[in-house]
């Protein structure tokens, strides 16, 4: 990433990318930032996620979703950070505890940190206590807000500071309770428009040494949850900008040393649209396919109590015998005949790791794992 000029004019004064931005200003922004093609922008944006959290509460299980979409954002959030792995890895790794790859451990810490803070906001609002949480288990180390200065942003290539973010503990702890504020304001300001705003301003204070993207990125879809814009945290917005990896981090540094918010909110609604748009086109595949296997497995297997077992394939894409049974669905014997009755007629396909046998759900790994939500039906 190319380095800033040293110095630029913000609404802060002067601001130097090698010099702590204690001067960083409160929310909200000074500038007018509902302009035409920000409310454009912003309808296009609604009008997508509306149709995605529709098509999701459509699926007759919600753990369908919740256990697998997570997973594709755990790995596109982790490779933003240089976590390189795969989703087959991950899902292949599933549970957590059984998980040897470091890169796939901390991609799904990712996942459970999702997880956590969705169920969490039943209970309480968001702010940083979530944030502190959020970051504790992506880590997995307690994580706090910084009291020591230090923390510096540099060029991968060049090893150029790009950015040093506020220094001081009370600067950092004041710009999170302004933040905090504002994302709770009840004032007329569009909740998209305020997931933008407030995400930038999370990066920008920067409040953990390390673990701020995927946390941000993590509050993004739980704010979108907790505003009723989606009943689950199914959105895959990181896919966005990775394939936009290079206008995410011009925009962000155009905030800092412009000032210039507009385009960085119009580039986030637009990652909104996109990633809705795809998500949509992705769970209504898993719905279509839930739909064609249920029915098939009916026909086939007309005597085997099935909507259960089958829900749970679809929750594990790479299914253990062990899973069946802590959901309580048969005992080891039992639910070890039923999943070979499912490989029997084709719906999952077993597969040796170690000691244990894996029974893989191959239509449904291909949707997860390639951009074709198209699938063969079964013989």
């Amino acid at each position: 990433m190319p380095a800033p000029p040293d110095t630029r004019r913000t609404n802060a004064g002067e601001w130097r990318p090698d010099v702590p931005f204690d001067a960083l200003p409160d929310l909200p922004p000074a500038e007018d930032i509902e302009t035409r093609d920000v409310l454009r922008s912003t309808i296009t944006a609604r009008a997508a996620l509306a149709e995605l959290k529709q098509a999701a509460e459509l699926i007759p299980d919600q753990r369908m979703l919740i256990a697998s979409l997570p997973v594709l954002e755990a790995r596109a959030s982790s490779e933003i950070e240089n976590v390189v792995t795969t989703a087959d890895e991950l899902f292949q790794s599933l549970p957590l505890d059984s998980v040897d790859d470091a890169a796939a451990r901390e991609a799904l810490r990712y996942r459970e940190a999702l997880l956590e803070g969705f169920r969490s906001i039943a209970t309480r609002p968001l702010g940083t206590r979530t944030a502190e949480a959020i970051a504790t288990r992506i880590k997995g180390v307690d994580t706090q807000v910084r009291r020591h200065p230090g923390t510096v942003l540099r060029n991968d290539l060049t090893g150029e500071t790009i950015y040093t973010p506020p220094a001081s503990h009370e600067r950092i702890r004041s710009l999170l309770a302004n933040w905090e504020r504002f994302m709770h304001s009840d004032d007329e300001l569009d909740p998209l428009i305020r997931m933008a705003i407030g995400h930038y301003q999370f990066e920008a204070i920067h409040p953990f040494v390390d673990g701020n993207g995927r946390t941000g990125r993590i509050l993004n879809i739980l704010f979108l949850v907790e505003r009723g814009l989606l009943g689950s945290p199914v959105l895959y917005l990181s896919r966005h900008i990775i394939a936009h990896k290079v206008s995410y981090y011009e925009r962000l540094r155009g905030v800092t040393a412009e000032g210039a918010w507009v385009p960085w909110i119009t580039f986030m609604l637009e990652a909104v649209a996109s990633t809705a748009t795809w998500t949509l086109a992705k769970v209504t595949a898993i719905r279509d396919l839930h739909a064609h296997t249920s029915d098939h497995v009916r026909r086939r297997l007309p005597r085997m109590d099935s909507s259960d077992l089958t829900s749970l394939v679809f929750e594990r894409p790479y299914c253990r015998i062990a899973d069946v049974v802590d959901r309580g669905i048969a005992q080891r014997q039992t639910a070890s005949r039923r999943l070979h009755e499912l490989a029997d007629i084709g719906v999952l396909r077993p597969a040796r790791k170690g000691r244990q046998t894996l029974f893989v759900h191959p239509k449904l790994l291909r949707l997860l794992t390639v951009d074709s939500n198209a699938f063969e039906p079964y013989a």
